[in-house]
C-alpha cells in the first residue's frame, strides 16, 4: 500500500516539475528571442542613420563578418525582425497554456486577467473618442 502511494506522488511530481521546466524554457526563449530582437531594432538603427545607400555595409552572421549590399541588409533585417515578433507571440500564447496547465496540476486556481489582450489602434481610437467626450 505504502509503495502505492509513493509511487504516485513520485508520478505527481515528475508530471508538476516537467510543467514547470516547460515553462522556464518557454520564459527563456522569449528572453533570447527578445534580445536577438533588440540586437537587429539596433542594427536597423544604425542602416537608417547611415545615408550612403550605395556602400556596402559590414554585417556579422555568427563569427564572420560579410559585406552586404545596404538594401539588401536592411530588407534581410526587416524580415527577420517581423520573423522574431512572429515567434515571440507565438511562444507568448503557449506560455499562458503551459502555466495555467502548471497551476492545474498544482491545485491552484487559473490566473485571473492572464488571459487579456491589447487594444489594437482602432480599439484605442474609440476609447480616446469616448474619454474625449
Amino acid at each position: 500500500m505504502l509503495s502505492q502511494e509513493a509511487d504516485r506522488v513520485m508520478r505527481y511530481l515528475a508530471e508538476v516539475e516537467e510543467l514547470a521546466e516547460e515553462v522556464l524554457t518557454s520564459k527563456q526563449q522569449i528572453v533570447d528571442l527578445d534580445t536577438k530582437r533588440n540586437q537587429n531594432r539596433e542594427a536597423l538603427r544604425a542602416l537608417q542613420k547611415d545615408f550612403s545607400l550605395s556602400e556596402d555595409v559590414m554585417v556579422c552572421f555568427g563569427n564572420m563578418f560579410i559585406k552586404m549590399p545596404h538594401p539588401q541588409t536592411k530588407e534581410m533585417l526587416e524580415k527577420d525582425q517581423a520573423h522574431l515578433d512572429v515567434e515571440i507571440e507565438k511562444l507568448r500564447k503557449q506560455l499562458k497554456l503551459k502555466v495555467n496547465r502548471l497551476f492545474e496540476a498544482q491545485g491552484k486556481p487559473e490566473l485571473k486577467g492572464f488571459n487579456l489582450n491589447p487594444l489594437n489602434q482602432d480599439e484605442l481610437k474609440a476609447v480616446k473618442v469616448i474619454l474625449r467626450g
